[in-house]
């Protein structure tokens, strides 16, 4: 496999960064790909908006993405739009993947969350708790989709939170995977290990440039999820999560890792390879835990106690839209002995240049100190 001699930077949109992502966006940008790549009208989500899908390549192994299922979600979207740049200009890879794969991608399945940055749909629904009862429009189009292709291997894409760690390191997951069951034992059939091997398969590439960063999600089977309802109908599902890389509140950086994972995954496919992956290799991947605070204030001392007692307090980060730009809002997440969480940054409240730090900051404030 041959994922990482692919440059990043060679096929970054760069037209779109940071964390939101307006369905307006995303319509420029199928506009400007080549007419290799097919753009399609699928139907309008709840408030009207329109959602496509680009089609590539002429090859008989048929692959079915889709992102932004959750409005908040925009990792997985910018890394796909590379991926689609990538697969649209010429190239020994690019040509040979177009050849043996055809690609449906859903870039953008829930634009009037999006356009909110909220999770669910224009009507308080999660698509992602949808998949059987298909009350919204998002959800229809998807199944129609799905139906139609009848694809071969289907992937999730999404964003996770930043308290995900992998296992129980102080290392946070930056991507995170899982091959869901496909009923409630959890049993593994054949398209269930074809995801397990090809999960191994991306793992073993991403390990060479992000080591000990991946994590796997909990199997727990939920037939209302998109990825186990796919499971039930014999297609191999793929749940991809973006999550953090240290310093990278944007997920600029996690944004080239899940491109590679993703070009990793369908090189995989195409050639077969993920065949020689046997499915211990995906259980030994760490299961996430969720252990991180994106602030820890250690040590601080509470106020009115005689005996100087202490407590940790862990600071989580909320992300809320104004005027068209994200900010990391700070709030209390959790307060006590928190010995065994970590954080994406740490101070301790009896070292002086921390105490005076945390003092003058946004943390200071919310603590009232």
């Amino acid at each position: 496999m041959v994922s990482f001699r692919i440059a990043h930077e060679d096929f970054k949109v760069g037209i779109v960064a940071g964390r939101y992502i307006t369905p307006d966006q995303i319509f420029d940008i199928y506009s400007s790909f080549p007419d290799t790549v097919k753009i399609s009208y699928l139907g309008e989500s709840v408030e009207g908006r329109p959602i496509y899908k680009t089609v590539l390549g002429e090859g008989s192994r048929k692959i079915l993405m889709w992102s932004h299922m959750h409005g908040n979600e925009s990792t997985s979207t910018k890394a796909v739009l590379d991926l689609i740049n990538f697969l649209s200009k010429p190239g020994e890879l690019s040509d040979e993947l177009l050849n043996i794969c055809q690609f449906q991608i859903i870039g953008m399945l829930n634009p009037d969350g999006a356009k909110r940055y909220t999770r669910e749909n224009a009507l308080g629904i999660d698509l992602n708790r949808d998949a059987k009862e298909l009350t919204q429009p998002e959800s229809r189009i998807l199944r129609t989709v799905y139906e139609e292709f009848k694809p071969d291997f289907c992937f999730n894409l999404h964003d996770q939170r930043t308290l995900y760690n992998v296992g129980n390191t102080s290392t946070p997951a930056t991507l995170s995977f899982l091959a869901p069951a496909s009923d409630p034992k959890r049993e593994i059939d054949a398209s269930r290990e074809a995801s397990m091997q090809i999960i191994a398969a991306i793992n073993k590439e991403i390990q060479k440039e992000l080591p000990s960063s991946v994590g796997r999600y909990d199997d727990s089977f939920n037939p209302n999820c998109i990825g186990d309802y796919i499971q039930m109908q014999g297609t191999s599902s793929i749940l991809i999560e973006a999550g953090h890389y240290p310093e990278d509140y944007e997920r600029e950086v996690t944004r080239m890792y899940f491109f590679q994972a993703l070009v990793a995954a369908i090189t995989a496919i195409a050639r077969d390879s993920y065949q020689q992956f046997d499915i211990q290799d995906y259980f030994n991947i760490p299961e996430n835990g969720k252990k991180f605070f994106d602030i820890l204030i250690k040590n601080v001392e509470l106020q009115g106690s005689e005996s100087k007692k202490r407590e940790d307090i862990g600071i989580q980060f909320r992300e809320e839209l104004h005027n068209g730009q994200i900010s990391f809002v700070p709030f209390i997440q959790e307060r006590g002995e928190l010995g065994d969480r970590f954080g994406h940054k740490t101070y301790d409240f009896q070292v002086a240049k921390d105490r005076e730090f945390v003092f003058n900051s946004d943390f200071g404030k919310l603590l009232k100190i």
